[in-house]
């Protein structure tokens, strides 16, 4: 609708109303597999970004952010491509924070040449983590046998029906540090002196609310995309959206007509859940 008229004010030599897409960048990044449907993934976004930067007229585009976090190099990616199409097309992002832009969600929200919060948005939590659980016990009261054979010594990592060994809490360990400082490093190189604490402040993994780290320098400033772009861009700025939000699969609501909830609803629930449970109120 949005296009047409657009098309028709060009044809009769009305002025088009201000432009600005919006994307949004909801829940947890990198889910795949047959368990998980959705989440966010470059390829399933890249058509989305394509689209909002190739709009007519657009004065820049808004993304809305709402995400745990999720894989680092989905988050990179992601990001990446932002700020390629940014550059290419020269035209400004803003990133509107709502709930939560915690780990992977705070390096999304910095593909953003500004940063805005909601009061009471979570933000931060740069750090890395790894969980899992142990259930060696479980196949032992159970009568069954683990049998996994490799071609390397080191092929088998953390293996979660083994007792832990200190080797492998090293290794993984390392693993953590290398991704660890490859985050500083992009938060300091996209924020730079913007930065208003030391590392050791800002680098713990800590999560803040939407105040606190506008003062910490990790946002820019308070607000929501309606009011800031309508103060930018005049009262009739229009804000299409690019992609809806992902549809909410809670197990116990998700029936059809022909069948109840599915195993792969439920998972997908319960994975959604522990990530967002980790920064939740």
């Amino acid at each position: 609708m949005g296009i047409r008229f657009d098309r028709l004010a060009l044809r009769l030599g009305l002025p088009r109303p201000p432009l600005v897409p919006v994307v949004r960048l909801d829940g947890v990044i990198g889910r795949g597999g047959t368990l998980s449907q959705g989440g966010l993934t470059l390829a399933g976004l890249a058509p989305v970004l394509d689209r909002a930067f190739a709009m007519p007229g657009a004065k820049g585009v808004a993304f809305v952010v709402n995400s745990p976090g999720g894989s680092p190099a989905q988050s990179s990616l992601i990001a990446r491509r932002i700020r390629d199409l940014s550059a290419a097309k020269n035209l400004p992002v803003t990133v509107f924070v709502e709930d939560v832009a915690a780990s992977g969600g705070y390096w999304l929200a910095l593909a953003g040449d500004e940063i805005v919060v909601d009061p009471a948005s979570l933000v931060g939590s740069i750090g890395v983590i790894a969980a899992g659980f142990g259930f060696q016990d479980a196949l032992r009261r159970l009568g069954i046998e683990r049998r996994v054979h490799t071609a390397g010594e080191r092929k088998s990592l953390w293996d979660p029906f083994l007792p832990e060994k200190p080797e492998d809490v090293a290794r993984l360990s390392a693993i953590q540090a290398d991704l660890h400082q490859v985050f500083q490093a992009h938060v300091t190189a996209r924020r730079g002196a913007k930065l208003k604490a030391p590392p050791e402040v800002l680098f713990t993994g800590e999560v803040w609310v939407g105040l606190r780290a506008v003062e910490l320098g990790l946002a820019d400033a308070v607000g929501e995309i309606r009011s800031t772009m309508r103060a930018r861009h005049g009262e009739n700025v229009r804000l299409p959206l690019m992609n809806p939000p992902p549809k909410r699969r809670w197990w116990m609501w998700s029936r059809t007509a022909s069948s109840g909830p599915s195993i792969g609803d439920f998972m997908d629930t319960i994975a959604d859940r522990i990530e967002r449970l980790r920064i939740g109120l």
